[in-house]
């Protein structure tokens, strides 16, 4: 049956959720059986009348309730415990049952909410003590060792209390740093299916759009549009592949497929160019002195920064300047011509990149100008350690 109990009561704390016994449980099923063994130690060693048995068996009962029922007030407790341990020993007979008491205060140390309210109820078992050395005639309790019996239980079921305290802490800290990790992986993941589906599908639609301009007036252009759609679909599904099969891939060991690099905006640019689009790409240093995570960054915002243009402003000259000094890389992306009535709404494309930029200690700053619409971006070359590795791990 007790144990039934603890089953129950485990199940009620825990939500069925827990795979093994915590602390706090563990202590809360043991009081009760150090109360009963109290109680039958003081029954069985001193001879007892049946008042006196009641007494020991009404000194022991509270622990069990505290355990079983959920918040039961500790005052309710002690006073429960408190009083027929001290009415018990009229008698001389079953000083044993002041073990009631010394585990009482360690259930109070560990239990108060407050120093002060633990202070005040362990002062109310040592009053006890010494009220049950009063009405004891002749006195025989050792009151001087019952003190000690009860403060030390006392001081250890505080530490014992602040300690589960901070472990509550922890795992409360642990908790939100966990959130908080699910929500940035999260925001990666809306920023990669952003680039891939969300790219390759303005590419396609401009192609798409352009093909059935034409469609009637020059089938060789349509024809050429549609298969340059297709051409753009299908990287587009390259790399969502890549990108699902590194996000789905639990191999530490695996070798990760190559990321995109700041070398290959050239390329970027030219299937942009293919696309239809007006842009010139501007270099000024070596890229290959760029670091794998910054070069990542650079591309991703450069293909965003294309595909706004295509999007936004087909019409337009667009010019990608790559330039790097004193440490740093700085890309700009300039817009200049006819733009789209929504050019200037901010959507997540924008968000990605500055997120990317920060990052990796970065500033992007994006906006529209007199002749069209305007992204600058600078970051150093060599991000540090925890920068780094987090910038390789976004496709």
């Amino acid at each position: 049956m007790t144990l039934g109990l603890a089953r129950q009561y485990r199940r009620g704390v825990s939500g069925g959720s827990l795979p093994e016994w915590s602390q706090t449980e563990l202590v809360r099923l043991l009081i009760p059986a150090f109360a009963l063994a109290a109680a039958l130690i003081a029954a069985v060693t001193d001879p007892s009348s049946r008042a006196d048995l009641v007494l020991c068996a009404l000194a022991a009962a509270p622990f069990i309730v505290w355990t079983y029922v959920p918040h039961v007030p500790l005052p309710a407790l002690s006073f429960a415990v408190l009083i027929p341990a001290v009415i018990a020993q009229r008698s001389g007979q079953l000083e044993p049952l002041l073990f009631e008491v010394s585990l009482l205060a360690f259930v109070i140390g560990r239990s108060a909410r407050s120093t002060v309210a633990a202070a005040i109820l362990g002062l109310c078992a040592l009053a006890a003590l010494v009220v049950a050395s009063v009405i004891q005639d002749p006195s025989e309790i050792a009151v001087f060792i019952w003190i000690m019996g009860i403060a030390f239980p006392w001081v250890f079921g505080r530490a014992a209390g602040h300690q589960a305290e901070l472990v509550a802490e922890l795992e409360a800290t642990r908790r939100e740093l966990s959130e908080q990790a699910v929500l940035a992986e999260r925001r990666q993941v809306a920023r990669d299916v952003h680039d891939f589906v969300g790219h390759g599908l303005a590419a396609m639609m401009l192609q798409v759009t352009s093909a059935r301009h034409v469609l009637h007036r020059d089938p060789a252009v349509a024809e050429e549009a549609l298969r340059s759609a297709e051409e753009v679909g299908r990287r587009s599904m390259r790399e969502l592949r890549r990108t699902v099969a590194l996000l789905r891939s639990d191999d530490d060991a695996a070798v990760a497929p190559p990321l995109p690099s700041a070398i290959e905006i050239a390329t970027l640019v030219d299937h942009a160019r293919a696309g239809g689009l007006a842009v010139e790409l501007r270099v000024g240093g070596e890229l290959s002195q760029i670091a794998p995570g910054i070069g990542v960054a650079l591309y991703r915002i450069a293909q965003e920064a294309l595909a706004n243009a295509a999007k936004h402003a087909p019409r337009a000259r667009t010019v990608v300047e790559l330039e790097l000094s004193d440490g740093y890389v700085c890309l700009v992306a300039e817009t200049t011509g006819p733009t789209g009535g929504d050019a200037e709404r901010r959507g997540y494309g924008l968000t990605g990149m500055r997120e990317r930029a920060t990052a990796l200690g970065g500033e992007l700053t994006a906006g529209p100008t007199p002749e069209g619409w305007r992204v600058s971006c600078r970051l150093p070359l060599e991000a540090n350690v925890s920068m780094r590795a987090g910038a390789a791990a976004t496709p």
